[in-house]
């Protein structure tokens, strides 16, 4: 796209229904905020944060669409007794003239099962890595029964002031677990060729749009790479992506990498901070990751926009909106995904780091980020995430 027609990514831009005061998305960070699986002051608190700090929208993470698709007992479900704390978020963001979007999705695999007290649940039958408890295989009862569970967060979403929902196809969770050649080994119609493996995925995103219509935006957050061997790989999402469009079903792709359970550090470039993780583990994980975990946290170089190349052959073969994720921390990389055909950018720890920094590149555009990649606000996702670097909120 020539530059002078590229859009500008600090004005104003329409996802879906809504319209968004900028192009710029605070990506899901799990906050670890959520106590009892309801909102608390420091969840609200945090993402009035980012609102003020000029994002055009902030993401909850990770809202679960049942009690057994949490990944820790905290985490907050979609249910009745949690609207009246969700409404509170949502107006304070409101407030603060941002929109916000609430991702919602099933952990599958990646649940620790002694956290929530309820199996995990997978493609496969399998040992977990997370609780080193087994993965039980789901029937389709109980796929069933979460295709329609997503369809009823969106829909309370919808009800209690959401702009936008984020539905989580990515990292190894229930419906990327399901996509995963490596780790979907069923002989139903739901394994086997992509069609099969891609079916939950289709379905939950079919269950969400047909609940929520055109009252808010949709976007999906899907896998481009599982970083594994043998895993889902990019030539697949650029199918399921397409087959995405075909259903209508979306307003908007994330594509993401990595799986949270074989390889999470693979959407994470920069440093890997073993040691770190190892201290905040429980026995006998603790051992474990001291002694074998750089086999498991593996460091991978970082530079600007590091998704950008395999993001852009997605881009190629669609025409759906697009938001560019990994690497975004100044006004030079998101003019760059603005003239690859992006429509918004999304950012994690740059964010993290500092939560006005759009409201300060808006005022210099020649503005760094001061993130420096360490990763240690992974480790923080255990107590409360937070940049290690940055000043105390309290302080």
């Amino acid at each position: 796209m020539p530059e002078d027609s590229a859009p500008d990514v600090l004005a104003p831009a329409t996802l879906g229904p809504v319209r968004l005061r900028n192009r710029t998305i605070k990506a899901a960070t799990y906050e670890n905020m959520a106590r009892g699986g309801l909102v608390t002051d420091a969840l609200v608190d945090f993402h009035v944060r980012h609102a003020a700090g000029g994002v055009g929208m902030t993401t909850v993470a990770y809202c679960a669409v049942t009690p057994d698709g949490r990944t820790d007992g905290e985490q907050i479900v979609w249910r009745p007794e949690a609207a009246a704390g969700l409404r509170r978020l949502t107006e304070a963001v409101h407030d603060q003239g941002a929109a916000v979007s609430a991702q919602i999705g099933h952990s599958g695999p990646v649940a620790n099962s002694v956290k929530t007290g309820l199996p995990a649940l997978g493609p496969s039958r399998s040992r977990s890595l997370v609780s080193l408890r087994t993965v039980k295989a789901a029937t389709t009862a109980d796929l069933d029964r979460v295709v329609r569970a997503h369809g009823d967060a969106a829909r309370m979403a919808a009800e209690v002031g959401f702009d936008a929902v984020e539905v989580h196809l990515g990292h190894n969770y229930l419906a990327s677990s399901f996509l995963s050649p490596k780790l979907n080994k069923r002989r139903d119609s739901y394994g086997g060729s992509l069609a099969n493996r891609a079916r939950l995925a289709l379905r939950i995103m079919r269950a969400v749009r047909e609940a929520v219509g055109d009252r808010i935006a949709v976007l999906a957050k899907l896998n481009m790479d599982d970083g594994v061997p043998g895993g889902f790989w990019l030539d697949e999402a650029v199918t399921v992506a397409r087959w995405l469009e075909r259903d209508g079903t979306v307003d908007a792709l994330e594509m993401t990498v990595g799986s949270s359970l074989l390889n999470p550090m693979y959407l994470f470039k920069g440093d890997a901070p073993v040691r770190e993780f190892a201290a905040v583990m429980p026995e006998p994980l603790h051992t474990g990751v001291k002694l074998v975990g750089n086999r498991f946290i593996r460091e991978y170089p970082y530079q600007d926009g590091y998704l950008l190349d395999d993001a852009r052959q997605v881009r190629a073969a669609v025409d759906l909106p697009m938001v560019l994720l990994g690497g975004i921390t100044n006004r030079p990389t998101m003019d760059a995904a603005m003239r690859e055909g992006f429509q918004f950018v999304a950012m994690g720890r740059a964010l993290l780091r500092e939560p006005d920094l759009i409201n300060r590149v808006a005022a210099d555009p020649g503005t760094r980020s001061l993130c420096n990649h360490n990763n240690k606000c992974m480790v923080t996702t255990f107590t409360g995430t937070r940049c290690v670097l940055a000043p105390s909120a309290d302080s």
